[in-house]
């Protein structure tokens, strides 16, 4: 019985061992991550994303965001937004300056308001206020990107969102918001 328990035990200590992942372990695997992206390999890089996934304590801060940033636009070129959204809100709170990914945020909050905008004729107060929610959700992220990455197509969509919601007021001090927020422009995610 004792040469069981002790073979047992054994088996189990190896088995932590061969399982145990180590830092350099998950930072090879996120390395392997970006490489499968970068080589347009995508079922590979989320099956390695898999294993990261589980064990993200282990990559450094800054590997971590840009592990979510890679993983978010894996997730959002597959048409996959409930997926990216929250990988791409990860990001933005550990690197609030990062443009690119309000850009993002922005675009994918705005699908939401997309989709009620032809339902506003008919849909009463109660569509109208899913409306401005989306759009209110939306701008925020909308502008940051505007104010590091300035576009036509992007100050007019903010503008007639603005005008969508009947928000005069904060359409007059959007030149304002913009010049603030483009003293703090973040355009590549470092490690």
């Amino acid at each position: 019985m004792l040469k069981k328990a002790i073979l047992f035990l054994l088996l189990i200590s190896l088995n932590i061992s061969l399982n145990a992942q180590t830092p350099d372990v998950i930072y090879e695997r996120y390395l392997d991550f970006n490489l499968a992206r970068l080589e347009g390999k995508t079922a590979d890089a989320f099956k390695i994303a898999e294993g990261i996934t589980a064990n993200i304590d282990k990559l450094p801060a800054k590997s971590r965001t840009g592990f979510y940033n890679g993983l978010a636009k894996l997730y959002e070129d597959d048409q996959q937004s409930v997926e990216a959204i929250p990988l791409y809100e990860k990001v933005a709170a550990a690197e609030p300056n990062y443009y690119v990914v309000h850009r993002a945020l922005g675009y994918l909050y705005l699908k939401a308001a997309d989709e009620l905008y032809p339902k506003l004729q008919s849909g009463g107060k109660e569509v109208y206020g899913k409306y401005k929610a989306a759009v209110l959700k939306a701008l925020p992220h909308l502008e940051k990107a505007q104010a590091c990455d300035p576009s036509d197509e992007t100050l007019a969509l903010i503008k007639k969102l603005y005008t969508n919601i009947n928000a005069a007021a904060a359409l007059q001090t959007l030149n304002s918001r913009l010049s603030t927020l483009s003293k703090t422009c973040v355009d590549i995610l470092t490690e």
